[in-house]
């Protein structure tokens, strides 16, 4: 893609700006601690939280991804981004209350506290290999191969450049940087997406299409369908849905690359109130990234061999001169975004649940140090790593195949550890073990590069989100079965961390208004109800 001049000076000053940002967020002498660094000092607001969850969550391939869904099934696969505001509205509600009362800085460190110190250090290993392997390594080569088919760049050098970048920033800002260069990135995403969105749709009278009647016609069966409950479906809706509650869990509710935003939180209403704040904003993808590959099947089909050109295509034929640069600067920023997130949660988990806990009388200038040498070691190996995803049959396969086998374990011991009173610490230690076993089990067995065939998706015919299903409930089993011939936790602990009652997260405490996370988070399930129904 040709851009002018004026868009690489966009490009390049969005870079500078976000490095400067971060740099200068550093210097805030409240960074000289580990909280400072990790968690912000606890001083997040919950427009900042709401909006540095969306960041963190919205990655190139994402982008790229959506759109090129769009032009091949159509709106199926925006369940993935409709179904992400229910389990936020989970986390505020449910899920914050525990982190933020506790006053954890990860959630490793809640295990610990719910079940035992052993389950604690299982969490932070498999969130540490998460981290590295799957959020820095898959979306810095992803990101790269994205701007080698854009700009020609060099995929190994692009990598290097942005991990080089988003590392100055996060090495240096902490958590404090990281969620305010979110803010900005996010802003940036929804403004670039929503511009091309708009002249995208403006193009559709020259193609005959002047009312939704017309736009329906002129697509293909279900191409506007959410809810589709064919097994012929790419995303079969009564699979998709238990699939997705086990995989939101875990992504959404227990993941620290995520909820870190959360455990910097300045009060419990800033907690509560930034998830379901994102839960409004996680609305926007499907109609600013699934829509325009939707569009652009009408307007721009002949110009597109494969899905995923959908999204390049679109700013090469749609976007003028400068509004190129904008939207490229929209697609950095949200691989900046997710790596940097990343990059804080690996820092964090190792200096405090593994040198911490090893080592209880750490200084906190030494956790601050291992914390930044984390960060830069995981950089490095990241982009050594990286590369080598280029073996794998698809990213999104990758990722995928990835998240439903590791998931079930995790949602396990977090939902059941806080509405259970049953889960002895044994079950969640050994859970977490047996979990990763099964999950390192199924994925081989699902790896035709590793087994010659994907005899469960291929084979067997189960569907990726069925899987994921089925190990939860295996998982689930274990769990209980563990907890009858172990001994139990003490009164004390589960009375502080589990609910007295299954509904007690929305009938403790008075309402105090329109603001009170659960009137929004009503708002928000209305709304989600309504939109499905449009688009049923």
């Amino acid at each position: 893609m040709n851009l002018a001049t004026i868009d690489y000076i966009i490009l390049i000053g969005y870079m500078l700006l976000i490095v400067g940002i971060g740099v200068f967020s550093g210097m805030n002498r409240k960074n000289g601690s580990s909280e400072g660094f990790f968690l912000a000092g606890r001083s997040l607001k919950w427009p900042l939280i709401g909006t540095a969850l969306f960041a963190a969550n919205i990655s190139t391939i994402h982008m790229v991804g959506l759109a090129g869904q769009g032009f091949s099934d159509g709106l199926v696969w925006g369940n993935f981004e409709w179904g992400a505001p229910f389990l936020l509205i989970i986390l505020g509600l449910v899920f914050a209350p525990f982190y933020f009362k506790s006053k954890i800085s990860t959630l490793p460190e809640f295990l610990e506290r719910r079940y035992d110190s052993s389950t604690r250090t299982m969490l932070a290993v498999i969130s540490l290999f998460t981290a590295l392997f799957l959020h820095i390594g898959v979306s810095l080569y992803a990101g790269a191969l994205v701007f080698e088919n854009f700009f020609g760049i060099e995929k190994y050098t692009a990598i290097v450049v942005i991990a080089v970048a988003t590392l100055i920033y996060s090495i240096i800002g902490g958590l404090k940087a990281v969620v305010l260069t979110e803010a900005l990135q996010s802003g940036i995403l929804i403004i670039g997406a929503g511009i091309m969105t708009v002249l995208a749709m403006m193009a559709l009278p020259e193609h005959g299409v002047t009312s939704f009647a017309e736009l329906k016609a002129a697509l293909k069966p279900d191409q506007l369908s959410l809810i589709q409950s064919s097994l012929d479906s790419p995303l079969p809706f009564l699979i998709f849905i238990p699939g997705y509650i086990v995989l939101g869990l875990n992504y959404w509710c227990a993941d620290q690359t995520i909820v870190q935003k959360v455990l910097g939180a300045k009060t419990l209403k800033d907690a509560q109130n930034g998830p379901v704040f994102a839960g409004f904003i996680k609305i926007l993808p499907v109609f600013i990234m699934i829509f325009p590959g939707i569009f652009a099947y009408i307007i721009l089909r002949d110009k597109i061999e494969i899905a995923d050109q959908a999204l390049p295509v679109l700013i090469l034929n749609v976007l003028p001169v400068g509004l190129k640069g904008l939207m490229s600067a929209a697609l950095l920023a949200a691989l900046m975004s997710t790596i940097a997130s990343a990059l804080n949660s690996a820092g964090t988990l190792v200096s405090m649940d593994i040198l911490k806990q090893k080592r209880p009388n750490t200084s906190d200038k030494k956790l601050l140090l291992v914390g930044r040498i984390t960060i830069l070691m995981v950089t490095v190996i990241a982009i050594a790593w990286s590369p080598l995803i280029a073996k794998f049959p698809s990213i999104f396969e990758a990722i995928n195949d990835l998240l439903a086998v590791l998931s079930p374990p995790i949602s396990v011991v977090f939902i059941f550890g806080i509405m259970s009173k049953r889960g002895t610490p044994k079950a969640g230690h050994y859970t977490l073990i047996f979990g990763f076993i099964l999950a390192i089990l199924a994925f081989c067995t699902d790896f035709e590069m590793i087994a010659g065939k994907r005899y469960i998706t291929d084979v067997l015919g189960i569907h990726f989100m069925l899987k994921c299903t089925i190990l939860f409930l295996i998982c689930t089993v274990f769990y209980f079965v563990v907890s009858i011939f172990t001994p139990r936790t003490s009164a004390e602990v589960l009375n502080e961390m589990t609910m007295d009652k299954p509904l007690s997260f929305l009938t403790d405490g008075k309402v105090t208004g329109i603001t009170d996370p659960r009137i929004l988070s009503a708002i928000l399930v209305l709304l989600m109800t309504s939109l499905y129904y449009i688009f049923r």
